[in-house]
Parts: structure tokens; sequence; C-alpha cells
């Protein structure tokens, strides 16, 4: 048996002939999230950037007769003495926007009469292994540069490609006279050269970035913009 079963427990089997049945209540805790390109993922242990939201389901069998508790504690850096947080239901949901390993088990207890099966500290220190969930720590880059002349490369100006564990994220451009011509809030997101809908002229802009990463890190990102629309990938002008 995959559980702390008390003795009274194991006569109550024998007495009724169901010994060596997988009658009793079992547990399979699971994680499961979406990612950026809209795939689901089930998995014991995730490596993914902040902020992430993380279902974790108890996939409990065999209760029906049991009353069952369900105890989710969520620890990090070995504090497992010390969970930073528990959810008591038995499916639980949780966004998660600090860096680090997050280590998570389901403690779960089921009683039927005087019988009991345990799934709780004996059981995670001797016969599995807690859910991981690590998160990145924090990137985040800004370009110099973009052409949006509509060939479909470098339209819009945005974040770097590989930006992560963004938590908070604000991006504003203005002009050379200080007249903010755009803002956004997704990293993913950008401008496209416009200002109430109209292109504006080829020239220098300004960026000014605010953001905070999972780990704690700030950012704050000032640098020009060149705008150049007479720019193509076969052009021999470097941008």
């Amino acid at each position: 048996m995959n559980a702390k079963i008390i003795i009274s427990f194991l006569f109550s089997l024998l007495a009724t002939g169901v010994w060596g049945q997988d009658v009793y209540p079992s547990i399979n805790p699971m994680a499961s999230y979406t990612d950026k390109d809209g795939e689901t993922h089930t998995e014991t242990s995730i490596s993914e950037s902040a902020p992430l939201t993380v279902t974790f389901n108890a996939n409990a069998e065999n209760t029906a007769g049991w009353t069952a508790h369900y105890e989710w504690r969520f620890y990090k850096d070995g504090k497992r003495e010390a969970p930073y947080l528990i959810r008591y239901d038995e499916d639980t949901q949780i966004t998660f926007t600090e860096s680090g390993a997050h280590h998570v088990e389901l403690w779960a207890t089921f009683v039927q009469g005087t019988d009991t099966v345990a799934y709780t500290d004996d059981y995670w220190t001797s016969e599995a292994s807690p859910l991981i969930v690590s998160i990145s720590e924090s990137k985040l880059e800004m370009p110099n540069a973009f052409s949006p002349n509509g060939d479909g490369i470098n339209d819009v100006y945005k974040a770097k490609s590989g930006y992560q564990s963004l938590v908070e994220f604000h991006a504003y451009i203005f002009n050379r006279w200080g007249q903010k011509l755009y803002e956004w809030s997704d990293p993913a997101d950008g401008w496209d050269g416009k200002y109430k809908g109209k292109d504006v002229a080829q020239g220098v802009y300004y960026v000014l970035v605010k953001a905070k990463g999972a780990d704690g890190r700030t950012f704050n990102i000032k640098r020009d913009v060149n705008l150049l629309r007479g720019y193509t990938e076969s052009s021999t002008a470097n941008p």
C-alpha cells in the first residue's frame, strides 16, 4: 500500500476478504497549466516564467463512503515545516508571481468509521516526491530601432523576445518634445509607429519602461527609439 494505514483498518480488510485489492482511497496529485501558445500541460514538475497560473488536482480514487480531508501545502527554500500557503480544497488554483522553486505536497486523510488512510508527513518524506513549480528569474530588454513599413518584419516596437517573469510592465513612447504618443502594459504588445491612427514621421523617439520581475528586480529603461520607415531586410543600411 502507498499509505500509512492504522491497524484497525488492516483487520477490517482481512475480515471482509478484500485484502490485497485496491479498494482503499488513493491520490495522484498533478499540476496543470496553459502556456503562452495556448497549450495545456499536466506535469509533476513545471519550469516556466511568471506570472503563471497552475491548477492542482488531487485525482483521488476509491473515496466512496470515506470522509476526505485535503491540505495542499506550498513551501520554498527547504522550509517544509513552515509552508507559506495552505489550501483545503480537493482541487485548487494559484498564480505564481515569485521566482524560485515552489514545492507542493497534498496531505490527504480519509476516514471511515474507525479506519483511517493517511497520505501525510510520513508518506511525503518516505514514499512520494513533492510537485515542483520553478519560476525563472526576470529578464527584459528593449530594442533601439524598428521599421514599421508593412513588410511583416520588425513592424512593431516591443520588448525583445526572451523577456520572462515580469509581473508588472508599463511602457510609454514620447516624441522629442516630450509628448506621449502611446503606452501599453503587456510586454507582448507594442507600438506600431502611429499616433491617433496616423503614421508618425521617421526619426528618433524615446521609450520609458517601468517593470518589476518575479524575483523583485525592478526595470527602469530609458532609451532612444529609431523609427526607420525606409529600412527593409534587403537594405544596406544598419538600423
